[in-house]
């Protein structure tokens, strides 16, 4: 379960990143760094936050938190989360994927890429050995650092659940292998890292692979907000959506036991310029 809104940007972002992998030889790859980590701060447990995926827009006032793409910027005076597709490829960046990681790509028996079913432009990730998910933090690595770079506080890796739409290939510890060395890459860089989605993890989050917080989506609609706000208490953002929510906006901000952070959202994240933008807060 992801949403994401059409990122064209992150897409021509990311070929540069790859395109970059493919440097001359004797040239130094891109590795996660070996310094002790920075510190960071973590998202705070009280505020009002924006999921603005579809395009950078100035946040309406009382606004305090914003999710950007890694390919746009922080909105000034927020905490800043940095959104980063960590387990799929980004739609258009198949070819660089192949060309400067191609043990990256999780493949069938007959060699052929396997793709998301719900999103048939993205690849998935092969997570299954210490090697692949090497090459695959490498590659992310680069991404990271923009985002630390371009003044955000923290970063989300999505699509953390793609083993459960891989045919049975990927496994969820291999993921979470993966997962856990993200999060070393961005606390390095002084990120804070969150968990996206994948409620059934439990614990496992939080104590295997070292997140600090949640970005949920729909937990409301699908009853899943307590497997998250058990864990993290009130480090969790859930950001519900106007086409398929099945009750009031009025009786979700009444419900006790969802996030204290949780907004109403368009499916598709467009700017407060497009008649669809939808946007509300408890």
């Amino acid at each position: 379960m992801h949403t994401r809104s059409v990122l064209l940007t992150a897409a021509v972002a990311l070929v540069a990143v790859l395109g970059s992998t493919g440097c001359a030889a004797g040239a130094a790859p891109a590795t996660a760094p070996t310094a002790p980590a920075a510190s960071y701060a973590n998202l705070p447990t009280s505020g009002r936050p924006d999921y603005q995926l579809g395009g950078g827009y100035t946040p309406a006032r009382g606004v305090t938190i914003v999710e950007r793409d890694s390919t746009d910027r922080p909105a000034p005076g927020t905490y800043g989360i940095c959104y980063v597709n960590g387990f799929q490829t980004q739609p258009g960046t198949l070819a660089e994927w192949q060309r400067a990681a191609p043990s990256a790509l999780l493949r069938d028996a007959a060699g052929k890429t396997v793709s998301d079913p719900g999103w048939p432009d993205e690849v998935l990730l092969d997570t299954r050995t210490a090697a692949k998910r090497t090459a695959i933090t490498k590659v992310l690595t680069r991404s990271v650092a923009r985002c630390a770079d371009r003044g955000f506080d923290a970063v989300e890796f999505d699509n953390l659940d793609s083993w459960t739409r891989s045919g049975k290939r990927l496994t969820r510890s291999g993921n979470l292998a993966l997962a856990a060395s993200l999060v070393r890459v961005g606390h390095a860089h002084g990120l804070a890292v969150g968990q996206k989605n994948t409620p059934q993890l439990g614990t496992a989050g939080r104590q295997t692979t070292g997140f600090d917080f949640v970005v949920a989506e729909e937990c409301v609609q699908y009853q899943e907000c307590s497997a998250y706000t058990e864990v993290y208490g009130k480090r969790v953002i859930d950001i519900e959506y106007a086409d398929t929510l099945d009750r009031s906006w009025s009786s979700v901000c009444a419900l006790r036991d969802r996030p204290a952070m949780t907004i109403l959202r368009d499916r598709d994240l467009v700017t407060p310029s497009d008649d669809a933008y939808v946007s509300e807060h408890c």
